[in-house]
This record gives C-alpha cells, sequence and structure tokens, in this order.
C-alpha cells in the first residue's frame, strides 16, 4: 500500500505554484495600481498615494453603489440559505417521483450561461414591476446563489449520523426540537459556507445587475463596469482592491473558524 503521506512530487508544486500566479497576478497589480498618485493607471506607481480610496469613500456615487450592494448580499444570503438548506435536506431524505429532476432544475442557474438567466429574469420582472427595486436584485441573485448553498449543504448530509435523531426522538424530542438543536447545529459548518458563498455570489454578480440597474439603483460591480466603460477613472482600482479584500476575507473567515474550532 502507498504511504499516503509521501512528499508531493516537484512536478505537482510547480503546477500548483503557477496556478497559484496566475489567479494572484492580477490582483497584485490592481493594489499597487489604487495606490498611485498619478491621475490615470501607473504599474509601478510613481507615487504613492491614498486620493483614490478618499475619492472612493467620499463620492455618492460609489457610496451607494457600495450600500445597495451589501444590503442586496447580506438579504440574498439569508434568504438563499433558507431556502437552500431546506431543499437540500428535502432532496436528500425525499423519496419520491422526479427527485432527481428537480434537483437538476435547482442547480441548473450554475450550468446554464449567465447571459440567458439575466434575459429571461430581465422579461419577468419587467411585467412584475420589479426593475430597479431592491427586492428585484435580491430575488434575482437568490436564483444564482441557491444552489451553491444546496451543494455546500448537501456535502455536510454526505456525513450526517441521523441515529442521533433517531435517538432524540426515542427520548420524546419533537421534530422542531430535533432540527432545531439536532439537526441544524450538525450542519452549520456546511450552512455557514452556504451563506458565504451566496454573500459573495451576489456582490460580485454583474451580468444580470446590468439589466435591473436603473439610474437611482445599481450595484458597485456595475457601476465599476460604467466608470472603465465610460471614463478612465483610477477609482476603479480602489474599488477593486475593496472588492478582493472583501470577497477573500468572507471566503476565509469560514475556513478560520472551522479550523480553531478542530484545533479546539
Amino acid at each position: 500500500m502507498p504511504d499516503a503521506n509521501r512528499k508531493i512530487g516537484w512536478g505537482l508544486r510547480l503546477w500548483v505554484l503557477a496556478v497559484a500566479v496566475l489567479l494572484l497576478a492580477p490582483t497584485l497589480v490592481v493594489i499597487p495600481m489604487s495606490l498611485g498618485a498619478g491621475q490615470t493607471f501607473e504599474f509601478p506607481p510613481k507615487q504613492w498615494s491614498l486620493r483614490w480610496y478618499e475619492e472612493f469613500f467620499s463620492s455618492p456615487q460609489w457610496m451607494d453603489s457600495v450600500i445597495t450592494s451589501v444590503q442586496a448580499a447580506v438579504l440574498t444570503g439569508v434568504l438563499a440559505t433558507v431556502i437552500g438548506v431546506a431543499a437540500a435536506i428535502g432532496l436528500d431524505r425525499g423519496r419520491f417521483p422526479g427527485r432527481e429532476m428537480l434537483r437538476s432544475a435547482m442547480m441548473a442557474p450554475m450550468i446554464v450561461p449567465g447571459i440567458v438567466v439575466a434575459i429571461a429574469i430581465y422579461a419577468t420582472f419587467l411585467r412584475w414591476h420589479l426593475n430597479g427595486t431592491l427586492l428585484g436584485f435580491v430575488l434575482a441573485h437568490t436564483v444564482l446563489a441557491v444552489p451553491f448553498v444546496i451543494t455546500s449543504v448537501s456535502a455536510s448530509l454526505a456525513g450526517y449520523d441521523r441515529t442521533v435523531e433517531i435517538a432524540a426522538a426515542s427520548l420524546g424530542a419533537s421534530g422542531w426540537t430535533i432540527v432545531r438543536r439536532i439537526t441544524l447545529p450538525l450542519l452549520a459548518p456546511g450552512i455557514a459556507s452556504g451563506f458565504v458563498f451566496a454573500f459573495v455570489t451576489s456582490f460580485d454578480e454583474v451580468v444580470i445587475a446590468l439589466f435591473l440597474q436603473t439610474p437611482d439603483i445599481r450595484t458597485l460591480p456595475v457601476q465599476m463596469y460604467d466608470s472603465i466603460t465610460l471614463e478612465i477613472d483610477p477609482t476603479i482600482a480602489a474599488a477593486s482592491s475593496l472588492i478582493v479584500v472583501v470577497t477573500t476575507a468572507a471566503l476565509l473567515l469560514p475556513q478560520l473558524i472551522r479550523r480553531r474550532r478542530s484545533d479546539a
């Protein structure tokens, strides 16, 4: 039997290093550019300054887009998590005709091209008068985020031991008590990961947001898109750097919490 703890070969190490460089290279360029003092993009900057961050935080347009994105992302995370957890548990434990077809339908937004989903949502929301509303952004982003929650919670359910639920029921616990005090706490890591993925999905989404935006309400990615297409404004470098920091922190936080729990 081969040793499971043998060292990783140099070929695999070089491949991992190349992938890491490819993924990190844009970030290593954008962040220094956001700290430049010039009137246009410079890499490396000749002079260092925080002027573009000051411009970003003092601009009503940028701040309004940030507030809209945060509100939409938080509400999307909550709604997608509730729907995704219920769907994952139902698909895992339910035994009914068409279950796999229903699972495929709920996972479709991960497979269907974003522009197709955007056109369908735009046409539907136009009839429902949801374009240009926060509710419209939340519902549209929830459609995209639910599959990520289902995937995350389903992974937790794969290693879930239902004997603890049977034991609790034999001791007289009600169904709601079992769900609240046993099922959800045991699935908490998957639920937390699903919420984070839903939050990041909404916060970074731009295709659907371009269809739903109005001059009065737009998300941060849409504001960045308009900034780079309509004018050359280095403020977008500051906005990009902040998005990288926020999304990276959101993705790493559950991992750090899980590692601390395992160490404890």
